[in-house]
Formats: C-alpha cells, sequence, structure tokens
C-alpha cells in the first residue's frame, strides 16, 4: 500500500533541487514532469500518475504512484 506523500498540514514540502528536475522524466511515458510543491509529487499529465517526494526523494516506481483523477 502506497504511503501518503503530502506535508503535514501547515508544512511545506521541502524543495526538490531544480537540476534534478531538469533530468527526471516519467518512467511510463518517458514525458516531462510537473513539480506540485504543495502535494509534495512530482505529476506524469501523459501517464495520469503523481510520483510521491518522501525525505525529498523522488520514487519514481508506477507501483508508488498515485492515479490522478479524471
Amino acid at each position: 500500500m502506497s504511503q501518503t506523500s503530502a506535508p503535514p498540514a501547515g508544512a511545506e514540502a521541502p524543495a526538490v533541487d531544480p537540476r534534478l528536475l531538469e533530468i527526471l522524466v516519467c518512467p511510463v511515458t518517458k514525458g516531462p514532469l510537473r513539480y506540485d510543491r504543495a502535494a509534495g509529487e512530482l505529476v506524469s499529465e501523459g501517464a495520469g500518475l503523481a510520483y510521491p517526494i518522501r525525505d525529498g526523494i523522488p520514487i519514481m516506481l508506477p507501483d508508488e504512484a498515485r492515479r490522478l483523477a479524471d
């Protein structure tokens, strides 16, 4: 079961290194990712998945990703 990746209420997710964001791609589509700092996720619109960021580390496993709502 996936863990919740959002930061606690009132807390902001730690920043992800911008250089890392430039090189990361979705492992499913190989397309770009959008960083959602408020949710603490990297979002792949093409795959309809949001990959969690835990302790500042992106978890780029499709089995750990949350499906985006339609």
